[in-house]
C-alpha cells in the first residue's frame, strides 16, 4: 500500500489540530464573507477579494472537520490540508509583494499573522501525519 494510501489513527493531537484548522477557517470564511465591507473598511483590503477568500474558505472548513471527525484518517487528506494551507500561506505572501493587495498597515498586519499562522498549523499537521506510531494498515 502506497504511503499516501495508507491511514491515521487518528490521535488526540491529530484530531485538535484538525479542529483548531477547521473551526479558525470556519470563522475567517464567514467573517471575510459576511463581513466583507466592515473588514475592507479597516483593511483597506478590497470587499470581493475578502469575499472570494471568504468563500474558498467555507468548503475548506468543512473537508477538514470533517476529516477530523474520522476514527481514522487517509493520509491523502492531511497532505491536502498542509498542502492547502501552505499554498495559502505563500499566496498570502506574494500577494503583498507584488502589490496584487495594498492593504494599510493594519490590513498588512492581518495578512501576515493569518499567512503565519496557517503556516504553524502545516507544520504541526506535518508533524502529525508523520507520527510512524500513528499508521494503521
Amino acid at each position: 500500500m502506497s504511503n499516501l494510501m495508507s491511514m491515521i489513527r487518528s490521535d488526540a493531537f491529530l484530531r485538535r489540530i484538525l479542529v483548531l484548522d477547521g473551526a479558525v477557517s470556519l470563522v475567517s470564511g464567514l467573517a471575510m464573507l459576511l463581513g466583507a465591507p466592515v473588514l475592507a473598511g479597516l483593511t483597506a483590503i478590497d470587499p470581493a477579494v475578502l469575499r472570494g477568500a471568504g468563500a474558498i474558505l467555507l468548503p475548506f472548513a468543512a473537508f477538514v472537520l470533517w476529516t477530523a471527525t474520522r476514527s481514522t484518517v487517509p493520509v491523502w487528506a492531511v497532505w491536502t490540508i498542509i498542502g492547502i494551507n501552505v499554498l495559502w500561506t505563500i499566496e498570502s505572501f506574494v500577494s503583498l509583494a507584488t502589490g496584487w493587495l495594498a492593504p494599510n498597515a493594519l490590513g498588512t498586519a492581518v495578512v501576515v499573522v493569518q499567512a503565519v499562522a496557517v503556516a504553524v498549523l502545516a507544520e504541526l499537521e506535518m508533524m502529525a501525519v508523520r507520527r510512524p506510531a500513528q499508521r494503521v494498515a
